[in-house]
């Protein structure tokens, strides 16, 4: 009888690699990760402005549930595929595997630059956060006086963001043997700490906002569409940029292909807790969401502040309580960068094991710990490279833009990466050989549905979100500009340059290494 480490090595062998890392991983360490990615710790605090000041609240309590049912859609596209070829790659190795060279050579470097983007957005995401809570720490702080509240020394959050990015790195790198326990302590810190921030925030406050203000309200602080929440232009263009606070939290989830290699029985766990991971997660943050509304009583302050969220809990609670949900969020958030750069490093691991990558023998190398070191080491470093136009001074009170950009880059490169294989999938149609988990019939309708919301999201978040963005208007201003495009251009251009100057000669997707010694 084949054991389960015996039967996934033979699997990863007809896939063309031979096992090189350890299968320590559990399902439910499987399942950790995506989980900790995605983040509700994280992503509904740092990006909750971004929905309040981009339609109000019916961009949060009703945009919500609809944009995560369509991410789980995506999900389950991506849980069938990830069934029948379980790889580090992931992603990429799925479109090689079902299109052309050319399909995982794009879907490859896509989801390389989304990984490392929302490693760089998580992290600086905390940074904020971090500084945030540390004033609110100082002796002297004034609850009923935010204007110390928020950071505006950008060079010094830049800072607290590069440290964070190498103590992830550093713990990726000599922590390599506990990772997956660490996943662990971190499902369980988000199970407890956001039923203790609902709690907090239902219970504490002496005063709550109504059900019908929750689902009704709107509000257009970003100046598009006159400042108005009338007619067609906010439907169409302010609310749904409103949506990028879903769209960024729920994602990351293909951490659960990253490490299938390191997975038992990755066929059926790395399924089932990629989607799993998605499900638990939208409902949660859901919750927690309609949480913050529901406490959300001072809303001329938080216009004011643009829906910074720790407006929320200061103007709500006592101090204790609100110092309390900022430690809550920033030890979910602190783990959450720890995984992204996990994911994040096996996909430049796996892509450089294909040759894909400039210097790939030296990224692809596994240190004595069978980890992969050095792309942990480029992961960091490119994520920080990546935020530098956070460093230039905007608007006070409000996050730099190039932190929304960056979340932008997240979410287009991870997502865009999705829609590849996805879409091949469903031309393959019936020939596709499924794995242990399966679509069934369902594919049919669930994969056309997948690509048509990730086309529709790349396009508006690469757009202006304030009126001085629009590179077309002769009150254009640099420093508000949504970089997202032009990051992504390069990149994506810029493999495209490379696979017609000779990468198309040279790559030919994935590079058998089970005959290696």
């Amino acid at each position: 009888m084949i054991n389960t480490n015996d039967a996934d090595a033979k699997k990863l062998a007809e896939l063309g690699y031979k096992q090189e890392f350890d299968r320590k991983w559990t399902g439910f360490h499987n399942f950790a990760i995506s989980f900790s990615i995605i983040s509700i710790l994280s992503g509904c605090f740092t990006t909750f402005g971004q929905a309040w000041a981009n339609g109000g609240p019916v961009a949060i309590s009703i945009g919500w549930p609809i944009i995560a049912a369509l991410i789980l859609v995506i999900a389950l596209c991506m849980a069938e595929l990830v069934s029948a070829m379980p790889t580090a790659g992931g992603i990429y190795y799925w479109a090689c595997n079902l299109g052309k060279p050319i399909h995982g050579w794009m879907t490859g470097w896509l989801n390389l630059i989304g990984l490392i983007a929302v490693t760089a957005a998580v992290d600086y995401g905390f940074a904020l956060f971090f500084v945030t809570a540390q004033n609110m720490y100082t002796s002297g702080f004034d609850p009923k006086d935010l204007s110390n509240l928020y950071p505006t020394d950008l060079n010094y959050i830049f800072l607290v963001f590069v440290v964070t990015l190498a103590l992830h790195v550093l713990i990726n790198i000599f922590g390599a043997k506990i990772i997956h326990s660490l996943q662990t302590i971190n499902v369980y810190w988000h199970v407890g700490g956001v039923a203790a921030i609902i709690l907090i925030l239902v219970l504490i406050p002496t005063e709550h906002q109504t059900i019908s203000w929750m689902f009704t309200e709107r509000i257009n602080l970003n100046g598009m569409n006159g400042g108005t929440t009338e007619g067609l232009g906010y439907w169409f263009y302010v609310l749904p940029l409103g949506f990028l606070l879903t769209q960024y939290t729920i994602t990351g989830f293909d951490a659960s292909a990253h490490v299938s290699e390191e997975t038992g029985h990755a066929g059926k766990t790395a399924a089932q807790g990629l989607w799993r991971a998605v499900a638990v997660s939208a409902v949660a943050g859901w919750i927690l969401l309609l949480s913050f509304l529901y406490a959300a009583t001072n809303v001329t302050a938080l216009n004011e502040w643009f829906g910074f969220s720790p407006v929320i809990f200061l103007t709500s609670l006592p101090i204790f309580w609100a110092k309390l949900i900022m430690v809550l969020t920033l030890v979910g958030q602190f783990f959450c960068g720890m995984s992204c750069v996990t994911a994040a490093s096996r996909m430049a691991f796996a892509f450089s094991r294909d040759q894909a990558v400039p210097g790939h023998n030296f990224w692809r190398k596994l240190d004595k710990n069978r980890n992969p070191s050095n792309a942990a080491l480029g992961v960091g470093l490119f994520a920080a490279v990546l935020t530098l136009p956070a460093l230039i001074q905007v608007e006070e009170r409000v996050a730099p833009l190039a932190f929304y950009a960056v979340t932008s880059v997240a979410v287009i490169g991870l997502f865009a990466g999705f829609a590849i294989p996805i879409y091949l999938r469903w031309r393959a149609g019936d020939s596709f050989k499924v794995g242990e988990w399966t679509l069934g019939k369902h594919y049919k309708w669930m994969a056309p549905l997948a690509v048509i919301e990730i086309i529709i999201i790349s396009i508006y978040f690469v757009l202006p979100v304030v009126p001085t963005a629009n590179w077309f208007s002769p009150d254009f201003d640099l420093r508000d500009a949504n970089y997202a495009p032009i990051a992504l251009l390069i990149v994506i251009g810029g493999a495209y340059i490379w696979w017609l100057a000779g990468a198309k000669k040279t790559f030919r997707g994935a590079r058998k290494t089970i005959d290696e010694k």
